[in-house]
């Protein structure tokens, strides 16, 4: 199993656009990206559901653990090069909390936004 299992909204432009620049950033293939519109039976195996998915970002890791929101990119940034940096600097600084608030809102907006163009399942 690698690291760290990623998933993530391949229909939602702006997250594709993130995720391939970390794919691309991940030479060492520590993580695993799940894109949750083409890999559903994923969700299941992780303990998570399509609706859940949809609205935040989420990771498992290697014991089990699912994380989600900022917490999950903190996951994501300390297994790439450079981005460890940036997740010592959040946590160093206590800007979890902060950041959270912020990606809560922003979120639930995309999801919004994304349910009314018909891609969130929610029967």
């Amino acid at each position: 199993m690698t690291e760290l299992q990623t998933f993530f909204d391949g229909g939602c432009p702006l997250c594709s656009r993130e995720i391939a620049y970390y794919r691309k950033i991940d030479r060492d293939h520590r993580i695993q990206w799940i894109d949750i519109t083409q890999e559903a039976d994923a969700l299941a195996k992780a303990g998570l559901d399509l609706p859940s998915a949809m609205r935040r970002l989420h990771v498992r890791d290697s014991e089990g653990r699912v994380l989600s929101g900022v917490e999950a990119f903190i996951a994501i940034w300390q297994r790439l090069p450079r981005w460890h940096l940036l997740a010592k600097l959040v946590t160093g600084l206590r800007l979890t909390r902060p950041l959270e608030w912020g990606y809560r809102h922003f979120a639930e907006r995309r999801f919004q936004r994304r349910c009314a163009e018909g891609a969130c399942a929610l029967d």
